[in-house]
């Protein structure tokens, strides 16, 4: 029976490509790729010339049904410009379609920006959060980040170069100075990874270039025993927010005031911060 095969290509090394890809890729009739441009850059590196065609975001629905047809005929390979299909990328519409019509579909492993990225981070991966790529409205990627702000797990995110200072900012607000990683340019000639604060990481990237992966140490287990320890304060710690809320004084001024004065975790005072906007909605 015809085979859809799930490719994992290089993140930025094309000698990362595993064997098996690349002897797949030389049998198969047909290559799904999301760009056919990048994709023929590949496959020229490896020698081979199989027929391409486009299958993305915004012509799945148009191609889906040739793509089928031609898994009658023979097998196929679905890639993207880099990673694996359907991890914040296109191509889980196919996957589906095709096992609902009966065809065996299996998966070729390949390099992962988010285990890259972890493991450069210096962060435990005993567990990990993947949120991708954030909403683009301030407001929503903001309410994403504070769903996630007391995650005991690193989080990871995907971030377009001409959008970091944005989401890195709102990391400062959000999560203060907790520690994170910027790794941009994974397995590429400039890869860099910077490790600091969001605050630092505004400071470094002025001019940010490449695709771009950042880690965020999960919350501290201090954090949460501080939260437990202080719960008889809530009451003192929503009148002085409340009084700097009367003032219009910034939520990054505001919490650092108030976690000087009763010694409480940052992220606590930032959490009835939070609350305290809310409740005045």
């Amino acid at each position: 029976m015809p085979t859809l095969y799930i490719i994992g290509t290089p993140i930025g090394n094309l000698e990362d490509l595993t064997p098996r890809a690349a002897r797949v890729l030389s049998e198969v009739s047909l290559v799904a790729a999301e760009d056919t441009r990048v994709t023929r850059r590949l496959l020229s590196h490896l020698g081979i010339h199989p027929r391409t065609t486009s299958f993305h975001q915004h012509n799945w629905q148009d191609k889906l049904g040739g793509v089928l047809s031609e898994l009658i005929e023979g097998d196929v390979a679905l890639v993207t410009d880099a990673g694996m299909p359907g991890i914040s990328d296109p191509g889980s519409e196919l996957v589906v379609a095709a096992s609902q019509a009966g065809f065996k579909v299996e998966v070729v492993p390949g390099p992962s920006a988010v285990t890259a990225a972890l493991a450069l981070s210096g962060f435990t991966g005993d567990a990990f959060s993947f949120l991708g790529f954030l909403p683009r409205r301030k407001k929503d990627r903001q309410a994403s980040l504070h769903q996630a702000l007391s995650s005991p797990s690193p989080l990871v995110i995907f971030e377009a170069p001409h959008r970091l200072r944005a989401i890195l900012t709102d990391i400062e607000v959000v999560f203060l100075d907790r520690p994170l990683a910027v790794c941009r340019e994974l397995t590429k000639l400039y890869e860099e990874v910077f490790r600091g604060t969001a605050a630092e990481a505004l400071e470094h990237f002025a001019s940010p270039r490449g695709e771009v992966v950042i880690v965020i140490q999960g919350r501290p287990p201090e954090d949460s025993k501080e939260d437990e320890d202080e719960g008889g304060t809530d009451d003192e710690l929503r009148r002085l927010l409340l009084e700097l809320k009367q003032d219009e004084v910034r939520a990054k001024d505001a919490v650092a005031q108030v976690a000087e004065i009763t010694g409480l975790a940052k992220n606590r005072v930032y959490q009835v911060w939070v609350e305290l906007g809310r409740e005045a909605k």
